[in-house]
């Protein structure tokens, strides 16, 4: 029996992703493409709203990038503003409920449940794990219907700057403004890497950050990608080194850069092999 979320979708599961500018592309697309392929249950399909089609996988629905008529935005903002414009009263072909999905998120397990949770008229996200006190969802994986969230779109659109100036992040915007609420996926399913995979200090040096039994999608937000998990690095300008000698940088402030000395020794990673397994086409 298909489910009510489902059966607004034509029974199909709508998975989309957005992608813009040269940070990402094709890499990232395809191998977003191909973990959901190996965790979803046809029928399905997988849409990428992209300014560039080049070198993506034929089996990619591509569609242009939807309008947001914002001349500028946001400046000085932690958000991830353009995502906005996935927002709008029409999607591309797309109706009903759609999941959407960050692109540099490692998928570990079944993605079929996300679209069972709830009814097919709700917004539906990731909890925020590193606000627990806040009733706030992550817009790295969530679930909503085309169209629910004009309002927050055309609010954004009427001041940019005001938006993000007031909530910061894209993701309490819509948490506190979508139509009717939003509902949460269960905690476990969807884990934060550096929040929930690595270890504490000391144990950070000694044990490769772990692979919770229940997860089924880690993100991976504020600058450390998973093929900085892969090499053991925490973040892009960080470079790999050996336990003792990233330790031994405790003592050299520049080695530190300016960071607290206990901010610095939490701040390392041994190589991950299980985001390898996973993060691949």
């Amino acid at each position: 029996m298909t489910s009510g979320v489902l059966a607004a979708s034509g029974g199909v599961k709508q998975v989309i992703c957005i992608n813009w500018g040269t940070k990402y592309g094709a890499p990232f697309i395809n191998r977003l493409y191909a973990m959901v392929a190996r965790n979803i249950t046809p029928p399905y399909t997988f849409t990428c709203f992209t300014d560039n089609r080049v070198g993506l996988h034929p089996d990619i629905l591509c569609e242009d990038l939807p309008p947001l008529g914002v001349e500028k935005m946001p400046t000085n903002s932690n958000g991830i503003w353009p995502k906005a414009r996935l927002w709008g009263a029409t999607l591309g072909k797309l109706g009903g409920p759609v999941l959407f999905l960050d692109l540099d998120l490692v998928i570990v397990s079944s993605l079929d449940e996300f679209f069972e949770i709830g009814e097919a008229s709700d917004v539906v996200m990731a909890r925020n794990q590193t606000t627990p006190l806040e009733r706030l969802g992550q817009t790295s994986l969530f679930r909503f219907p085309v169209g629910k969230l004009l309002p927050l779109q055309e609010a954004f659109r009427t001041d940019p700057q005001g938006v993000a100036d007031r909530y910061r992040y894209e993701q309490r915007f819509v948490s506190r403004n979508a139509p009717g609420g939003i509902k949460f996926f269960p905690r476990r399913w969807v884990l934060h890497f550096r929040q929930d995979c690595r270890w504490p200090f000391p144990l950070n040096y000694c044990l490769a950050p772990r692979l919770p039994r229940d997860a089924r999608v880690v993100i991976f937000p504020r600058g450390l990608l998973p093929q900085h998990a892969i090499e053991g690095r925490y973040g892009e300008k960080v470079g790999t080194k050996p336990p003792l000698e990233h330790i031994m940088g405790v003592f050299d402030e520049k080695k530190r850069r300016r960071k607290p000395p206990f901010r610095y020794l939490r701040h390392y990673i041994r190589p991950t092999p299980w985001v390898a397994d996973h993060w691949r086409e």
